[in-house]
């Protein structure tokens, strides 16, 4: 049962973030929750250790009071996800956030082309983040600058796959599991893997399985959360 001083002294929450929330929505629930069953002082400091886009589901690492100093070791921690990309299109987002507006062949894709293909992606890699991001460039967001229609050179940037299995194809759909360093946009590696299989690909589902030692069996949804700290006993 855990008491108020234990949220201030600091705790990691492990949160299954469903699908369509942002990352900033499930800090804000929680923060939310804690603070008005707890009576927590309006200072009270909760952060998240890594973004997940509203179009990806999975483990959200949520840090409370002191324990908000341990994010950006927690980040810098290897991340896995799976998930699936669809060939044979792509999108400006490299995802289903933004409508296709391109398609390739894909009757020369092959199972073996396709494994043979991952190796490419293995260890340390260059990648340019989708202009659909977060990232600033001249002061505004990528996305910002994509939305309003302007033309921006985006930097590659180096990061490491650790491991690139593929483990279901039923094309146009090729479902992964990725293991790899702080930075990786999976969204980008989709575009890059449909590239390289010389048609289009963008990715369709995303979940984050882990970060570090830390995996989602042991999350809960802020649903669930919700329930355990209201719960007459806690």
């Amino acid at each position: 049962m855990k008491t108020a001083d234990d949220f201030l002294e600091g705790q990691v929450l492990l949160i299954d973030k469903p699908l369509t929330w942002s990352s900033f929505q499930a800090v804000n629930k929680l923060k939310y929750l804690l603070k008005r069953h707890y009576n927590l002082p309006k200072k009270f400091k909760i952060g998240h250790a890594g973004t997940l886009d509203p179009l990806a589901s999975g483990l959200l690492i949520v840090c409370t009071g002191k324990f908000t100093k341990k994010i950006t070791e927690i980040q810098a921690q290897t991340k896995e996800y799976t998930g699936t990309i669809t060939v044979g299109s792509t999108t400006p987002s490299y995802d289903l956030e933004t409508e296709i507006d391109a398609t390739f062949p894909i009757e020369h894709i092959s199972e073996e082309l396709i494994t043979a293909t991952t190796q490419q992606f293995l260890g340390e890699i260059d990648q340019k983040p989708p202009v659909f991001s977060a990232i600033k460039k001249d002061g505004k967001r990528l996305y910002e600058h994509a939305r309003a229609g302007e033309e921006v050179e985006i930097v590659s940037r180096k990061t490491t796959i650790y491991e690139f299995e593929i483990t279901r194809i039923a094309l146009p759909e090729i479902d992964f599991r990725v293991q790899c360093s702080k930075g990786t946009y999976i969204r980008s590696l989709a575009y890059d893997f449909g590239k390289a299989l010389q048609s289009g690909g963008h990715l369709t589902a995303l979940r984050r399985t882990k970060i570090g030692d830390y995996d989602v069996k042991n999350a809960v949804t802020p649903e669930i959360f919700e329930r355990q700290v209201t719960a007459p006993n806690s």
